[in-house]
């Protein structure tokens, strides 16, 4: 080994032991991955196209911290191909053709192929994709793109065709509290169950940044404990997400963004954006508040005023294309607009009355109900008696659609407020039903 490789293997292990705990914690097979078992599970498609050598183009979709670049370093490596990373804002078609005629070296003078990496590939221009694309055709490089954006928008369809889309989902409360035991143990610290739960909550699927926060908290544990050992508290978990030590006593992130969501709720414009430049000062992520903002729309105000969801997602996709400061501006009129709007949980209670008569086992479609469209489903009486509503003037028939065990259950029960008498009315007019069984107008919280 030369002085040089010894050089670079020094470097190497001491930029491990300093890396962020997310990196320290980056699979090194699929066996290691967490989450994305409908991809790389014993059966998923991705093993299953690696272990039998036929590792084809590909476009990773999915929110930030799915393990996109993850996936596509194991993938390289589980094929002994070479991994050419690009990133699609900094390279330009000069960088790509680099690339391409790189690999198409590699494979003639050694036979070995190469995937390019493209991160952000929903950033890449017209020209970019349009140079790419004969190496794509001809298997010259196996593309895999990473994207957050949905690729039918954003992907040149010629490369899109050529490739297929693999969707990674936000990873679940399991798997982001496996992560969270195994970020503890290399930190060597304890994190109790409910601040665990405080950290996958705010992560929102988003592996990376719970492990961020995790290792930043982890620091001030230990500098509070004075070594391992000690035990994250909730304070370090908000400290690490706001940069300031924030006393259990007074207002804590939790508290506040308890306290915007209940102002909205409570129709008091003003304390909800009180609350909302509180929590954008102390550095909330404005996506979060968004999403919660997204949330809210349907929880609390629901068929009252369908076009809260509207302007709630129409604020979530300005935060992302302005983004901050000019986006508080987009916050403030969502927030202003959803504690103005007439307030119904009557669709969140609905879908709780629905989701446990869901789970009542052996509810069989009622056959009217069946697919009819395969050859032999006539023969099993499946459509029959379906009546089409369209053909009716009116537009509706009176026909069964639930199991015949729940009959005449109604989970969706409008109340009296904004929208919703009309939805109600229309109802009782159809079906000769009232305006359905009193309910809370207020879930529990």
């Amino acid at each position: 080994m030369t002085s040089e490789d010894l050089f670079s293997a020094a470097a190497e292990q001491h930029l491990a032991s300093r890396a962020p705990l997310a990196s320290r914690l980056r699979p090194t097979s699929l066996d290691d991955v967490v989450g994305q078992e409908h991809l790389v599970g014993p059966q998923g498609p991705l093993r299953v196209l690696l272990s039998e050598g036929r590792l084809t183009s590909g476009i990773l979709w999915g929110p930030p911290g799915t393990g996109k670049t993850t996936l596509a370093r194991l993938l390289a490596k589980g094929s002994a191909q070479y991994f050419a990373p690009l990133s699609a804002v900094t390279a330009g078609v000069r960088d790509v053709r680099q690339v391409v005629d790189d690999a198409a070296r590699r494979l003639g003078e050694h036979g070995q192929g190469t995937i390019l990496f493209v991160d952000e590939v929903h950033r890449f221009s017209k020209s970019q994709q349009d140079a790419l694309l004969p190496a794509v055709e001809d298997g010259v490089v196996v593309l895999l793109g990473a994207t957050t954006e949905n690729p039918f928008f954003e992907v040149n369809a010629p490369l899109l065709s050529r490739a297929t889309l693999w969707r990674l989902l936000p990873l679940d409360h399991a798997a982001l509290g496996l992560l969270v035991h195994r970020g503890a143990a290399l930190e060597q610290v304890e994190v109790p169950r409910a601040v665990a739960d405080a950290l996958i909550e705010l992560a929102e699927g988003d592996a990376r940044a719970m492990l961020t926060t995790l290792e930043v908290a982890c620091a001030l544990a230990r500098a509070r404990h004075g070594g391992p050992g000690a035990a994250v508290t909730m304070a370090e978990v908000e400290a690490s997400r706001s940069g300031v030590l924030v006393h259990r006593s007074q207002d804590s992130h939790y508290d506040q963004v308890s306290a915007m969501i209940k102002s909205i709720r409570g129709s008091d414009p003003d304390a909800g954006l009180y609350w909302l430049c509180r929590l954008l000062l102390a550095g909330e992520d404005p996506k979060f508040l968004a999403r919660r903002l997204m949330i809210l729309a349907s929880e609390d105000i629901g068929m009252a005023d369908p076009t809260s969801l509207l302007i709630a997602d129409a604020a979530f996709s300005a935060v992302e294309r302005v983004g901050l400061p000019e986006a508080k501006l987009n916050l403030a009129q969502a927030v202003i607009h959803l504690a103005l709007a007439p307030k119904s949980n009557a669709a969140t209670m609905a879908l709780l009355r629905a989701d446990e008569a869901a789970r009542t086992a052996g509810l069989a479609v009622p056959p009217p109900l069946r697919d009819s469209h395969y050859q032999g489903a006539a023969a099993l009486g499946h459509g029959t008696g379906y009546r089409y509503p369209h053909d009716d003037p009116s537009g509706y028939v009176d026909q069964q659609y639930l199991p015949d065990a729940i009959v005449g259950e109604q989970f969706y029960r409008p109340s009296s407020h904004g929208h919703e008498p009309a939805r109600a009315a229309w109802r009782a007019e159809r079906t000769g039903a009232g305006p359905g069984r009193s309910g809370p107008q207020e879930a529990d919280r």
